[in-house]
């Protein structure tokens, strides 16, 4: 019997929460029967054994690494505490992993990466490049040079985390995804996003922090505009899916 993939969340509202999750499942091909869901922005990190799973995947979040821990709350404490011990099994095992966004920020400050919001984008799409090492990579490997992803985020890696390798960049964040070992993977940006799940959190979102309010339905259309346009995006979620399941 294959093993499950984890889909652990960390978004507080019930329909972006929802959204993200079936986008995962949509864009990676992943059928119910395939995946467990954990929902941790309640409770914190369950106790996970990595032997029940084929690979672990990350959706994104509210929560910024990059705020002063006196200003962090005791919730967002518990789940980055979490996650650092949870990293200490997965490196050790160089076990499966994809952080999306919120994940790669929590795996590059695991790293030793240093978070800030110096490299923040904007809520839209753009274009990132792929790395030669990336080129080498069986998630990138026959990709274009160039690929388009939806994205937004206000903080990122300031730096390449250390032993790790970076795979993709672009001028407005040089670190879109990279590698730590072989099977360990980030991404700023998100490779479950569509259209529609977009359209999800600019409404729910729009009072964050991500965007001026006022401009959200311009947001809303140049979201729109990239419908079809981030095919790429959601095949390296599709790769990952499928190689871990066979391996699994």
């Amino acid at each position: 019997m294959k093993k499950s993939f984890l889909i652990i969340q960390i978004r507080p509202e019930d329909e972006t929460s929802d959204s993200e999750f079936e986008a995962i499942k949509r864009h990676g091909g992943l059928e119910d029967r395939e995946v467990q869901r954990a929902r941790i922005e309640r409770d914190g990190l369950p106790s996970i054994n990595l032997d029940d799973y084929a690979a672990i995947i990350v959706g994104g979040s509210p929560f910024d690494v990059s705020t002063p821990e006196a200003d962090k709350s005791d919730i967002q404490k518990k789940i980055e505490n979490g996650f650092n011990s949870l990293f200490d099994d997965i490196v050790a095992r160089d076990f499966p992993f994809m952080g999306c966004c919120s994940g790669n920020g929590l795996l590059g400050s695991y790293c030793g990466s240093p978070i800030s919001k110096r490299y923040g984008e904007p809520v839209g799409g753009a274009d990132i490049f792929i790395t030669e090492e990336g080129k080498k990579d069986k998630l990138l490997e026959g990709m274009p040079a160039s690929i388009r992803v939806l994205l937004g985020h206000k903080e990122a890696c300031d730096i390449t985390p250390p032993n790790s390798v970076l795979l993709a960049s672009n001028e407005s964040c040089p670190v879109q995804m990279f590698r730590l070992k072989q099977n360990i993977y980030a991404t700023q940006f998100h490779p479950e996003g569509d259209s529609d799940e977009f359209t999800v959190r600019i409404h729910v979102y729009k009072s964050y922090g991500y965007f001026p309010a006022e401009k959200a339905d311009d947001l809303l259309e140049s979201i729109e505009a990239e419908r079809g346009k981030v095919d790429y995006a959601h095949a390296i979620l599709k790769r990952f899916v499928d190689f871990y399941r066979a391996a699994s």
